[in-house]
């Protein structure tokens, strides 16, 4: 069944990372202005936002999505409010608000516009107002150049969504957070989000740099992997081989987000050496049609979307995933959706020590490692005995890799060979498999 509850967050009382900062914080409304007859029978919306320069903190509105009636000769999205001025906000009134949210009261979404990502809270509020067509939605939002720090802004925007959807018009709070924030914070080049290289280390602590513990809140991991059971291991998978993955959900879509957040959580590897030939596993968060273009060049990502549309365009994606459904279009891919003995087991380790982990807890009241360490620790170490291996065996005389070498490595020698082999190609790694592939029957 659909989680649609809203996730804890902890105090962490952790300090913002150096390389992450506020680029923009925006407000987005949505009005009402097309004639009541519109054959599309959805309103348009006027977005407000409300933004920073770059290098600094501060407010920033901006626009919202809004489906314009095509008979309507209003001008449909718009930016209602914005500091600064000259903030490049194209494209954000149709990543703002995920489509379909004019059925729900309240929602939050993630996404990405160029090299920034945004967090913006919607609401949805009933009035007496025929041009309203009895509501008035707004969002309320931010970019920054990294998503791991845009979390600590969540119940700043929940509430001026709401100060906006009462008193529409007043946006001196925002200008006042704005005048407040945009002196601070001051840093070096953005990182776009990406996380800094990790090299492992034994200690969940040690491992666990401030930014993932405040990107993500408390239980997002953790109801992550129950929601997909031991799907979660097809997803690993697909995660690790760097595919274009996009998961389907009507709104509420904040907990997606979460999801897609978690997705490239699976695929972190932490040796040096790795990757350096393969694309970056990129969360796109929300994305709607009107990303379809940035969609079609990318050659990895992993992005959510309420429009069911997309299912229909194959190009754009290797894996979709539809509630727990996880499927894909390529022949090549589909071995990969069967779960095999050696996956079986890894998710019985895994549920093993989340037990192991609850009992601990609740005898001794150590909270530290959380579950989401444990979550996260577990498929960075998987990830890493896997990529040691194969280098290993790069790196001898003979570059045999074998039945037990897979075993070793936590995976089944028949069932994850197809995986074996693209895993080979897409990270570039010079070694012969001499696992037999069986025959058909």
């Amino acid at each position: 069944m659909e989680e649609e509850e809203r996730l804890s967050v902890p105090n962490c009382g952790l300090p913002f990372p150096p390389h992450s900062y506020a680029k923009t914080l925006f407000v987005s409304s949505l009005e009402h202005v097309f004639p009541p007859q519109s054959s599309w029978g959805v309103t348009p919306m006027k977005t407000t936002l409300s933004g920073l320069s770059q290098g600094h903190t501060s407010p920033f509105p901006m626009p919202r999505l809004v489906q314009t009636s095509p008979n309507s000769s209003a001008p449909g999205n718009m930016v209602e409010w914005c500091l600064p001025q000259d903030v490049d906000l194209e494209g954000v009134e149709f990543k703002s608000m995920a489509s379909g949210s004019h059925k729900i009261q309240s929602d939050f979404i993630y996404f990405r516009k160029g090299p920034f990502f945004g967090l913006a809270c919607f609401a949805n509020m009933p009035v007496e107002s025929e041009l309203e067509r009895g509501a008035r939605m707004k969002s309320v939002g931010i970019l920054s150049p990294s998503y791991t720090l845009l979390y600590r802004y969540m119940h700043f925007l929940e509430n001026q969504v709401r100060h906006q959807l009462e008193t529409p018009g007043h946006y001196s709070h925002l200008a006042a957070f704005y005048e407040d924030k945009k002196g601070g914070l001051h840093a070096g080049p953005g990182r776009g989000g990406c996380l800094p290289p990790v090299y492992w280390l034994p200690s969940i602590h040690r491992y666990m740099y401030p930014e993932m513990k405040i990107t993500h809140p408390a239980g997002c991991m953790s109801q992550f992997i129950k929601f997909f059971g031991e799907r979660i291991l097809t997803l690993w998978k697909f995660a690790l081989l760097r595919k274009r993955i996009l998961i389907f959900s009507p709104p509420p879509v904040g907990v997606v987000c979460y999801r897609v957040y978690c997705c490239c959580c699976l695929a972190n590897v932490s040796l040096p050496g790795i990757g350096g030939a393969i694309p970056e596993s990129k969360p796109f968060f929300y994305v709607s049609v009107a990303d379809i273009d940035s969609l079609e060049v990318e050659v990895s990502y992993v992005a959510c979307t309420t429009e069911k549309i997309f299912e229909e365009k194959h190009e754009l994606y290797d894996v979709y995933v539809d509630n727990q459904n996880v499927k894909t279009h390529h022949d090549r891919l589909q071995p990969l959706l069967k779960i095999n003995s050696a996956d079986r087991e890894k998710y019985r380790r895994l549920t093993e020590q989340r037990q192991m982990l609850l009992y601990s807890q609740e005898v001794e009241g150590d909270y530290n490692p959380c579950e989401e360490d444990l979550f996260v620790l577990f498929f960075l170490e998987q990830n890493n005995r896997i990529f040691q291996t194969l280098l290993e065996v790069s790196a001898s005389q003979d570059k045999t890799l074998t039945a037990e070498h897979a075993r070793g490595m936590g995976l089944d020698p028949q069932g994850d060979r197809g995986f074996l082999l693209d895993l080979l190609e897409a990270y570039g790694i010079d070694v012969m498999l001499v696992i037999d592939n069986p025959c058909c029957p």
